[in-house]
């Protein structure tokens, strides 16, 4: 028995999922395969690229993640906690996402895991249930659009989500168009205390203004504190760009597609503050070289990657991806 999750790429719209705003995602030809044989009362994975033997009883606690080793056990732990399957499963996990990168390789890693072990439901429950599961397993207060990304993937499409009702459309992939991810080689280090402090300042902004996807740059004139007004700031202004790069992708302009997405990267950069000066840096390398329409960083931030929309074959570097179908049990 195997099941497979794909990784994914956000193409605009970062840290909107939790504030209920809109992203562009999609679901890519990376990805991760648990396999093995069910049986038992633990779950016992081996990896083929991460050091150890995850060995987690199927009584797990939420006190006991924390002790879990390797560190990758705490995802099976988490989904374990929150799925209560009946019977174990042993087996060996492979992947050909890189770790770190922030193209979701923990959400891929849970939804196989959980499509392993029994989960039956829709494409929003398994994503559900995977987002608890990675919060509890890691301490971050994480939105949903890695789960949800992966679990609804549309081969050739991109998807435009609203996460005030948790829709998806998928939208065609231009033709022409070539989507690159490029490793900034600095590991992403994401800490749930720089999460939840983003997060806290947009929870904050709300308070003051209502909710940020229906508000606009001038409902902000009312927050006072400087920097709760720069997350806010993106938030809002980024949910708009999201919605014209949908209509671009519609169009087939690669041009503005582009131009959006570097101007999601400045106000990552500027308003979020996640980004660095090495994914500054890379970001500007690739917009600088021709038949690159634009490119930003990819995932939370604080490291990691960076996507850029591409004529084909115009980089040399990284990994074209292609936009793929959701998670698979078989």
């Amino acid at each position: 028995m195997k099941a497979f999750a794909p990784g994914r790429v956000n193409l605009i719209g970062d840290h909107t999922d939790y504030t209920g705003g809109l992203a562009m995602p999609m679901a890519i030809d990376l990805g991760t395969t648990v396999s093995g044989h069910p049986g038992g009362d633990v779950v016992e994975l081996s990896s083929a690229s991460e050091r150890g033997t995850a060995c987690v009883p199927l009584s797990v606690t939420r006190a006991d993640l924390a002790d879990l080793c390797p560190s990758w056990a705490r995802y099976i732990g988490g989904v374990i906690h929150e799925l209560r399957p009946t019977a174990g499963f042993a087996g060996t996990v492979t992947t050909t996402l890189p770790v770190g990168a922030g193209l979701s390789s923990s959400a891929a890693l849970e939804l196989a895991t959980a499509l392993v072990l029994g989960f039956r439901g829709s494409a929003r429950d398994l994503a559900e249930l995977c987002q608890r599961a990675e919060q509890t397993a890691s301490g971050v207060p994480c939105g949903m659009m890695d789960q949800l990304a992966s679990a609804s993937g549309v081969e050739g499409h991109a998807l435009l989500i609203d996460f005030s009702d948790l829709s998806v459309e998928p939208v065609p992939v231009p033709d022409g168009a070539e989507i690159v991810v490029v490793h900034s080689g600095q590991k992403r280090a994401l800490t749930s205390s720089a999460y939840g402090e983003r997060r806290a300042a947009c929870d904050r902004a709300a308070r003051i203004v209502g909710p940020l996807l229906g508000a606009s740059v001038a409902d902000l004139a009312t927050i006072d504190d400087p920097v709760i007004y720069r997350r806010a700031h993106h938030v809002v202004t980024e949910n708009e760009r999201v919605r014209l790069f949908a209509a671009a992708f519609r169009a087939g302009d690669l041009a503005e597609a582009g131009r959006l997405m570097t101007e999601s990267h400045q106000s990552l950069r500027d308003d979020f503050e996640v980004s660095t000066e090495v994914l500054d840096a890379l970001v500007q390398r690739l917009v600088q070289t021709p038949g690159v329409h634009g490119a930003r960083l990819t995932g939370a931030g604080f490291g990691g990657c960076a996507v850029a929309l591409t004529d084909p074959g115009a980089l040399r570097k990284g990994w074209v991806v292609q936009p793929s179908a959701g998670a698979t049990v078989g």
